[in-house]
């Protein structure tokens, strides 16, 4: 995996931030002969904000298991954990899978008084089109569109989100750089359940809001990973901007920029012995 798949996890909520840590940092470097599957333990550390547009961050010192599997239709490897339905030279289409942490409103002072967040997953086709490459870098236009449902006894159906991003691979020294961005959309519902103010939650510093979904800013990254022996080493830093955001007025908004940073270290201590050539 590359260190864009570090910074994938703290696209805000809407991607793993703290539950999917184990998929976001697992993967390694690919080569023209590799193992089928490899597996290793480490530890991350990442700063984020509670949610995009808070201005409340929160640190976490989590265990890292690492695991990449490079099969014909499933795969977690450096593009990602995925299905993948269609490969062909230029583009290919596969199923992804996001996930955000459940957050206490207790510990936001903007949510003080509301629910809890939940924890929310989302699944749905991304595609992946090839724009140019090269022998040690690959352009992408990547567009992903999942469903997102809270992570609970009776799940909620929160509408959609569709975040495209131009994102650039690259290996230059033994390292694996990337570099990515663009813009984001939401259902109204799904921004209705992170911005939103029902009105039995309104206060004389927090009014009423009524999240009406659209744009929702934009997000870009950049990223570090490299495997050192047995080791796997990666970083990444984030950024999110908010304005111009349909929720942007919502007086749960109390930044309108929002950086996250992670570091993160796995031993791989097993790989299979059937080995597989590079897909990239």
């Amino acid at each position: 995996m590359t260190g864009r798949r570090i910074a994938r996890l703290v696209r805000a909520r809407r991607t793993a931030r703290v539950a999917l840590v184990a998929a976001a940092f697992a993967g390694t470097a690919a080569h023209a002969d590799q193992p089928l599957w490899e597996l290793g333990l480490g530890a991350a550390a990442l700063r984020i904000p509670q949610y995009r547009g808070s201005d409340e961050s929160r640190g976490w010192l989590l265990p890292l298991p690492y695991f990449v599997y490079r099969g014909a239709i499933l795969r977690s490897d450096r593009e990602g954990t995925r299905a993948v339905l269609v490969d062909a030279k230029r583009f290919d289409l596969d199923l992804s899978l996001s996930l955000s942490p459940p957050a206490s409103s207790s510990g936001n002072d903007a949510r003080k008084g509301m629910p809890d967040l939940k924890a929310t997953f989302g699944l749905g086709p991304n595609v992946n089109a090839t724009l140019a490459r090269g022998a040690h870098w690959k352009l992408q236009l990547r567009l992903p569109l999942r469903g997102v449902w809270t992570v609970e006894s009776s799940p909620r159906w929160l509408g959609w989100n569709f975040n495209p991003v131009l994102n650039l691979d690259l290996q230059a020294a033994g390292w694996n750089f990337g570099v990515h961005g663009g813009p984001q959309w939401a259902a109204r519902r799904y921004d209705a359940y992170f911005y939103g103010v029902p009105s039995a939650y309104a206060t004389a510093s927090r009014p009423a809001y009524d999240a009406p979904g659209g744009g929702a800013g934009w997000g870009a990254g950049a990223s570090a990973s490299r495997r050192l022996g047995d080791w796997w080493l990666g970083a990444y830093l984030h950024a999110d901007a908010l304005g111009g955001a349909s929720f942007e007025s919502s007086p749960l908004v109390r930044s309108r920029h929002n950086l996250s940073v992670g570091l993160a270290a796995s031993w791989i201590f097993k790989t299979s012995d059937g080995r597989v050539p590079d897909s990239r």
